[in-house]
């Protein structure tokens, strides 16, 4: 099963008797918060799910965004109507950003079957394809969530990756340098850390650019099949769209979910700026 699926294939299985769950994750850092976005208009049968809620433990020095404990996200994931063996998909508004996000944790949990929708929201508006307002009532699922179904880094780990391997830097490339830092309360990047800002990993349609030029892309960065691989950003979520970008390149990659938020909240650990 391919990890990206296109407006017209999506259509055609909302179609089927068996459709797959559908979950509407739109979502933005500095809000508003998106169930005001999927009220005004969703996909049919969309579920909303809350990213900082449902994908996400409350903040602390774990990060801005920790890994949801597995009992917490298997009672959410069960009310939106996840079972086990029935596919599911995730859209946001386009770029796949908190989608992805959706996508690391269902598939951390041991869900095998979770697909995102190429381009989002928008992409299916744009095809003429027909939203609604109304809120579905699903029935509950029975998904059970078992840790450990993709590779997860936490500060010491991400540090052995970047000495020994490859550990890229999700976010902007003025907040890697540490010129700006608008979020967390120090600038700069993990020593040994490659630049690699996520927005240059899908087009200006919010799609994800073709394998080969995403390939082309993260081994000009130093990705290579025999290297270890792994992705932060700052709190987690930017960093899974960068784990996606590189499974659709053919390169596993671990995620650092806790990310520079983490990495910043221990005075003990080293602090690089410029650019390497």
């Amino acid at each position: 099963m391919t990890t990206l699926i296109e407006v017209d294939e999506l259509a055609a299985l909302l179609e089927t008797p068996e459709p797959p769950v559908l979950l509407d994750v739109r979502w933005r850092l500095a809000g508003p918060p998106g169930i005001e976005d999927y009220r005004k208009g969703h996909l049919p049968g969309a579920v909303f799910v809350d990213l900082d809620r449902d994908l996400a433990a409350p903040p602390g020095p774990a990060g801005r965004h920790p890994l949801p404990d597995a009992e917490a996200f298997q009672r959410a994931m069960r009310a939106a109507g996840v079972s086990a063996g029935r596919p599911v998909v995730v859209y946001d508004d386009a770029d796949s950003t908190a989608a992805a996000r959706a996508w690391w944790v269902l598939r951390y949990f041991g869900h095998e079957q979770v697909r995102v929708l190429n381009g989002g929201y928008r992409a299916w508006t744009e095809a003429g394809r027909p939203v609604t307002d109304r809120t579905p009532t699903p029935e509950p699922g029975d998904f059970t969530a078992r840790p450990g179904g993709l590779p997860m880094l936490d500060a010491p780990g991400a540090a052995a990756i970047a000495e020994r391997g490859v550990l890229l830097d999700a976010r902007a490339a003025e907040r890697y340098r540490g010129e700006v830092e608008p979020i967390d309360p120090v600038a700069g990047h993990i020593p040994g850390a490659v630049s690699a800002p996520t927005t240059a990993n899908v087009g200006p349609d919010g799609r994800f650019l073709p394998p080969e030029e995403l390939r082309e892309r993260f081994t000009r960065l130093g990705v290579a099949p025999a290297a270890e691989v792994g992705a932060y950003c700052g709190s987690g979520v930017t960093a899974a769209h960068e784990v996606l970008a590189l499974e659709l390149a053919g390169f596993p990659a671990a995620l650092y979910v806790g990310s520079w938020s983490n990495w910043v909240s221990d005075p003990a650990n080293p602090v690089a700026t410029g650019e390497n």
